[in-house]
């Protein structure tokens, strides 16, 4: 199993990959050993320099650092590594995980997880929201997708990792988390207080828009069983005689590769999903898995710069095999698989081993997949979720000021 490169997840980074060959020799390293250390065999030759080097800056550390507290082996060593992926430019992608955050990752994959609720990336040596969980404390408390995070309980982030920001802003539930956040379009800061609680994902919701015939089925992450979940909506709405679909990726910040598949594959007969491009340049088709339910239903996908990932290979399928419109914004532009590598010590590395690109060859990495209507949502819109517009009527809905969800509509009753 893949995991497609995403946001890193405050209280959550979706989707596990599958473990690729570890790297020998772990990490735990020794001042004695760095003394006499000489590179493996496996190692380019002309690395050798560079390993001693690093040998070098460890043991000056150990031998002259006034602050004795602060030599911790464990410490040094997860910098280290750290540092090395950040040096590759790939940021907020490619990144290192200590095993706690590894272990993060494993309790998120199952859907359910303590913490504001809300995926977090590292953009530009900043903390920005990629987008808050439906229903969620961090939702509540007004926090949106762009949002960058200054300060957790007054101490400013300023310098840290992504992994050592996020556990300043997780915790147990019940607890209290003070933010300051900055909004990308005004440049103003705010203060926030979040209650941190359990964070249970219903990963795959719908209902039908009133005074049409239309459904709108929301998808706010792509985690284990979206896919069946979302062919059971299937099921139900067509029963129910909805004849079109609103499929909603906003603000769902991506997952497994074998869930984008299972998605797109429920709306396209035939062709492929997306092309994956290895180190050598290799492009591999990604073909569409037979038997989707709704290959003929009118469709609107809405996407905002929350969609990352799985969703902007959902979103880019669809659009490139003219097989729905695309609403909203242009997309977050992740565009790389990530392997995890685990180490001995349970920690791992978070790898981008894989390009992906859309079927008809298009680079998303850092570009996005751009909507055919371009609708940027209001500072005072909001995201209407399923339940929401099942208690409205049709006037409320078109006033509500989900501008993107009201145009999606519109072209599906002109069409």
């Amino acid at each position: 199993m893949v995991r497609w490169n995403q946001t890193a997840l405050l209280a959550t980074l979706l989707a596990t990959a599958a473990l690729i060959a570890g790297l020998a020799g772990g990490v735990a390293l020794d001042r004695l050993v760095l003394a006499r250390y000489s590179p493996p065999g496996n190692i380019r030759g002309d690395a050798a320099p560079s390993f001693e080097l690093m040998a070098e800056a460890w043991n000056a550390i150990e031998q002259a650092y006034v602050d004795r507290s602060a030599v911790i082996s464990e410490t040094l060593t997860y910098g280290a590594i750290g540092g090395m992926v950040d040096a590759l430019g790939d940021t907020g992608h490619s990144r290192f995980l200590s095993p706690e955050m590894r272990q993060q990752e494993k309790e998120q994959l199952q859907g359910s997880f303590e913490g504001i609720g809300a995926y977090v990336e590292m953009k530009d040596g900043q903390v920005v929201i990629v987008s808050p969980i439906d229903g969620s404390p961090a939702e509540a408390a007004g926090l949106r997708a762009g949002d960058i995070i200054l300060t957790v309980d007054g101490e400013s982030l300023t310098g840290l990792t992504l992994d050592e920001a996020i556990s300043r802003i997780r915790g147990p539930r019940g607890t209290e988390v003070s933010l300051t956040v900055r909004s990308p379009t005004t440049g103003r800061d705010r203060g926030v207080t979040v209650t941190r609680a359990k964070i249970k994902e219903t990963r795959v919701t719908w209902s039908k828009v009133p005074g049409t015939d239309s459904a709108l089925i929301r998808i706010v992450s792509f985690s284990n069983g979206v896919s069946a979940d979302l062919e059971h909506a299937l099921l139900e709405l067509q029963e129910e005689g909805c004849a079109a679909i609103i499929l909603d990726l906003r603000n769902n910040p991506g997952g497994l590769l074998s869930e984008a598949i299972g998605v797109a594959s429920q709306f396209l007969e035939g062709g492929i999903v997306l092309q994956q491009r290895d180190a050598s340049g290799t492009l591999t088709p990604v073909p569409v898995t037979e038997g989707g339910i709704a290959l003929d239903l009118p469709l609107v996908v809405l996407i905002n710069q929350g969609s990352a990932s799985a969703s902007e290979i959902v979103a880019g399928a669809l659009q490139d095999a003219g097989r729905a419109t695309l609403v909203g914004e242009t997309t977050f532009g992740t565009g790389t698989v990530l392997s995890t590598i685990g180490l001995s010590d349970g920690s791992a590395l978070l790898l981008a081993t894989q390009e992906w690109r859309t079927p008809a060859g298009r680079v998303i990495w850092h570009q996005g997949i751009e909507p055919a209507v371009m609708i940027v949502l209001p500072d005072t819109g909001t995201i209407l979720t399923p339940k929401q517009v099942q208690e409205m009527t049709p006037g409320q809905v078109e006033s509500s000021g989900d501008t993107q969800l009201a145009e999606a509509v519109r072209l599906l009753l002109d069409n």
